[in-house]
């Protein structure tokens, strides 16, 4: 049986990856700095891991042995992951992860990534044509982990693919993120502040980027691929989307907060990898998946 190793699995985009993996046979030994969702499913374990402490990871992939590992864990917390130096502690421990993954006969690792690794003065963002100048720590720290990434499996033999990741919503999000910044105001019927709403963005329903995430790691993809739609939208549109849904149009206020002065007007993922190497395409639709998270939110 293939055992699989995955960080972050309480995470926005990792509880999403469990239910596929468990259709593709994989046996889960999920990890979570949080407390464990003991969920009753057999082919689920579930361990409380600090992976900074290098230690309990030894101990737990000893122990675990995994032939595959779906690296998501990192630091995330809205407005200050961009800047923060948890970044470099992230590397550090991504890198202490991947070499005790390899020295116990691990054999496929997938790591996120993110499309902030790319220069996004070029808007659209394909692996093998646009350069790579990120400019947010958070997106250094990333790239160089890539880079590791490649080199370690190059060296060692280990399969190794990268998940570039761009604008992902949907249920679980944090309350702060604009998707549920947007929902949740609207839903208490109060004004939802936003900028004009101009920047042409790439978003894909969670569950979608999840499968994507999985298709990858069951394949022999190798190197960086673009977890995107490939469709351009203005968030001014998608917002207006959300608003229509809940009939609340009036309470969106656009241009109430200033667009920041460094705010790339166009970010697009090229995803020629994930639709023409892999075969994939996502279930939902941009309709669907909105319809899908504000009845989430709405249950909350």
């Amino acid at each position: 049986m293939k055992r699989i190793l995955v960080t972050g699995a309480t995470g926005f985009i990792g509880r999403h990856c469990l239910d596929p993996l468990e259709k593709k046979g994989y046996e889960i030994h999920a990890v979570s700095s949080r407390s464990i969702l003991e969920d009753g499913k057999k082919n689920i374990f579930w361990y409380q891991v600090d992976l900074m402490n290098f230690l309990q990871v030894e101990d737990l992939i000893t122990k675990v042995r995994p032939s595959h590992l779906l690296h998501l864990a990192w630091y995330t917390v809205p407005g200050k992951y961009w800047t923060s130096l948890e970044n470099l502690k992230w590397v550090q421990a991504s890198i202490n992860l991947l070499k005790t993954f390899g020295e116990n006969g691990g054999q496929r690792v997938l790591i996120a990534g993110t499309c902030a690794e790319y220069d996004w003065r070029y808007g659209y963002c394909s692996e093998t044509i646009t350069p790579l100048a990120p400019k947010s720590l958070y997106g250094i720290c990333k790239h160089s982990l890539q880079l590791i990434v490649s080199a370690f499996a190059k060296q060692t033999g280990i399969s190794a693919a990268w998940g570039r990741i761009f604008f992902t919503f949907g249920p679980h999000e944090h309350p702060d993120r604009i998707f549920p910044y947007v929902i949740l105001s609207l839903l208490k019927n109060q004004v939802a502040h936003c900028t004009d709403g101009k920047q042409v963005r790439d978003f894909l329903y969670v569950e979608d980027v999840a499968e994507a995430l999985v298709e990858i790691l069951d394949s022999s993809l190798s190197g960086p691929i673009n977890i995107a739609s490939g469709n351009p939208i203005r968030l001014r549109d998608l917002i207006y989307k959300i608003a229509e849904k809940l009939k609340k149009e009036d309470l969106v206020k656009f241009g109430s907060i200033a667009t920041p002065q460094d705010e790339p007007p166009f970010i697009v993922g090229d995803i020629h990898r994930l639709k023409n190497e892999l075969g994939w395409k996502p279930k939902y639709d941009l309709e669907k998946a909105i319809e899908k998270t504000i009845e989430w939110w709405k249950n909350r």
